[in-house]
């Protein structure tokens, strides 16, 4: 028997011996071709009001997708006179209650709390684990309080400008031993913008009696001397610290006495209470707007807008300041609450001059820039992001230094190795390169 041909040569045998049998399949072929070019001409030529119907070619489903056409960008807002405290309404309180009516009653922050000192106190010797006060030398336990808004920035870059400036408290947090909550949520939908750090000062109080003092950083605030440890000392008769000045606030009765871009508030029942006291001015609406033409009557340069919280603070000093005046300390020996635009341009000049205790900025906050951009900027957005990145960058550099990096240059993000990587931090005669250590590992170690 012969070799077994394939099926495919057995049917071109086949077809071959069969002649006729395989001939009309040829004759089929042309008269198909004719059909296939007659219907695509009727296609291509024919009316395009036809009401012939051709049968569907794909699968079509019961419930068709309907996809929205893309909003066009809204305009940016344009720049005014108090650009810094434009509220885009549609933005941050979208989603919000109807706003609290002058008509209605007061607002408050919750019940009122008494005998608060007491109870704190009872938790704390019941606790021995949690003092509230710590190594090394004993200073107060802190808890650092910041934040930003719960829905993302409308600016492109704004979240990775928010990321940057939380990557910096955290750094400064761990260099020094403080514990740190980053809050995204409204506590309270009636006081947003400036006024949502109040109900959260005020959970945080009650949640963490462990903690003698509260510091909150605004979200556009950068701590740009890492090394920096605050005198504590001076504020143990205190409950409130301020960056700002006496003379400002009582005589000059001027608005930016103070700022509350960073302080630090003790936890305890006056700051409860003085929380208390503030909280009335704040609800969003048309009582904050009432407040706000307040502020700018009674304080000097305050321009007509909506109630601040720095605004009201002032206000209450001036009003009140049998109550609250003696436990206030203003500080103004060092930078707690610096500001940027005198600062960014000088950072390769102090690095040059070196540190010193009180010589750097602890905080450069750039207030009237916004990284979330949901209020106008009062400043070019160039010049914000410019001055960001560099406060950014003179911050880092002196984390990497333990690393034994360095930023190539303060307007960009490239890094260089300006150290010996061979040896421990604790090998070398920097004692600044030490301190960067975290305090319990500094502690530990025998000097």
């Amino acid at each position: 028997m012969g070799e077994r041909k394939p099926a495919s040569d057995r049917r071109s045998g086949r077809c071959q011996h069969y002649y006729y049998h395989c001939r009309p399949a040829n004759t089929i072929t042309p008269l198909a071709f004719v059909l296939l070019v007659t219907g695509a001409l009727f296609l291509i030529l024919g009316p395009t009001n036809s009401s012939l119907t051709l049968p569907a070619l794909r699968v079509q489903f019961s419930n068709p997708i309907h996809i929205a056409a893309a909003e066009s960008p809204q305009p940016p807002p344009e720049a005014g006179n108090n650009t810094a405290t434009t509220v885009d309404d549609g933005d941050e309180d979208a989603g919000l209650p109807p706003a609290r009516q002058l008509t209605d009653p007061p607002y408050s922050l919750g019940r009122t709390i008494l005998g608060y000192d007491a109870r704190r106190s009872a938790w704390l010797a019941a606790h021995p684990e949690f003092p509230a006060r710590v190594p090394p030398a004993g200073r107060p336990r802190v808890l650092l309080v910041t934040g930003s808004a719960p829905s993302r920035c409308p600016d492109q870059d704004g979240d990775h400008l928010l990321l940057r400036a939380f990557k910096n408290k955290a750094d400064y947090c761990r260099v020094h031993g403080l514990d740190v909550f980053y809050n995204t949520a409204f506590l309270d939908p009636e006081m947003s913008g400036f006024w949502a750090k109040l109900p959260l000062l005020r959970s945080m109080m009650l949640a963490h009696p462990e903690a003698e003092f509260l510091w909150w950083v605004d979200s556009d605030a950068v701590f740009t001397d890492i090394l920096f440890e605050l005198p504590w000392d001076r504020y143990a008769g205190h409950n409130l610290v301020l960056h700002g000045w006496e003379a400002k606030v009582y005589e000059e009765k001027h608005w930016v006495g103070i700022n509350t871009g960073s302080f630090l508030i003790r936890n305890c029942q006056w700051s409860l209470d003085l929380l208390d006291a503030l909280a009335p001015m704040g609800p969003r609406g048309p009582v904050r707007d009432m407040y706000g033409e307040l502020f700018a009557k009674e304080l000097t340069g305050r321009p007509p807008f909506e109630a601040d919280d720095q605004s009201a603070l002032v206000y209450l000093l001036v009003t009140q300041r049998e109550r609250w005046g003696d436990k206030v300390f203003f500080e103004n020996s060092y930078d707690l609450n610096g500001f940027w635009e005198g600062i960014v341009d000088r950072y390769e000049e102090m690095r040059s001059k070196g540190r010193g205790e009180g010589k750097w900025p602890l905080v450069t906050h750039f207030v009237g820039c916004k990284p979330c951009r949901r209020y106008v900027d009062s400043y070019p957005a160039e010049k914000c992001r410019l001055g960001m990145e560099r406060a950014f960058n003179f911050a880092d550099d002196q984390i990497l230094k333990l690393y034994g990096f360095a930023h190539e240059s303060l307007n960009g993000t490239a890094v260089q190795r300006v150290g010996n990587d061979t040896g421990g931090p604790l090998d070398a005669d920097d004692g600044e390169l030490a301190r960067l250590l975290h305090p319990t590992f500094r502690a530990a170690v025998p000097t």
